[in-house]
């Protein structure tokens, strides 16, 4: 059997590039997101992810911003290609990782050039919502993960209203997504917290 051809459509093929030197941060940084299923390369230095990025296989860069630092070309270049509009043709998004050591030496420049980032440690639910949003952005997926969690809490909803009124054997196909589905959006949604719009994510007060 061949193998299948990869739908653009599919939010699952995304690409995501990591520039990350530690291992142990670069494994857990790819632990969430391969939990969303995308695609992840994790690259160690800048003359790899200026090489990668040539591939244009990548829809976002998630990098740590002490590794490719403020006076680079690569970090020149990240921001030129982040600049351009989803509708303009852009087709690249960057997400920088400020560790917490570091935060007073890069957040201002970032802020003021408004540029998205989060502070090390993040809360996993915050970081993969900025990601899918950045994905958004650039069309690399139909549907952001904040609105899917807003659907979620639509089914169970529904759900809750049609145990009022049925029997316990009503069908369980009822509606689109299953138990586990539901289950997993509801311990995300007693561990997380509301969000308003922000560029630091890593800011508990924002």
């Amino acid at each position: 059997m061949g193998k299948t051809s990869p739908n653009p459509e599919n939010p699952r093929q995304v690409g995501i590039l990591v520039l990350e030197e530690d291992a142990q941060n670069a494994a857990g940084v790819r632990q969430l997101l391969d939990s969303e299923g995308w695609r992840v390369n994790i690259v160690p230095d800048s003359n790899f992810l200026l090489t990668e990025l040539r591939s244009g296989e990548w829809s976002l860069v998630v990098a740590n911003i002490a590794v490719i630092g403020t006076g680079t070309p690569a970090f020149a270049i990240l921001n030129e290609l982040a600049a351009v509009p989803g509708d303009e043709g852009g087709r690249v998004r960057i997400l920088y990782i400020v560790p917490e050591l570091t935060g007073s030496k890069y957040m201002k420049m970032l802020e003021q050039a408004k540029l998205p980032y989060v502070t090390r440690p993040f809360h996993f639910h915050d970081f993969l919502e900025k990601v899918s949003d950045l994905l958004f952005e650039v069309h690399a997926i139909a549907v952001p993960l904040r609105q899917v969690s807003y659907e979620f809490g639509g089914v169970r909803k529904k759900k809750q209203e049609a145990k009022k009124v049925s029997s316990m054997f009503a069908a369980r196909d009822a509606y689109s997504y299953s138990e586990e589905e539901v289950a997993e959006y509801e311990r995300q949604e007693s561990a997380g917290k509301k969000h308003k719009p922000r560029t630091n994510l890593g800011d508990p007060n924002q």
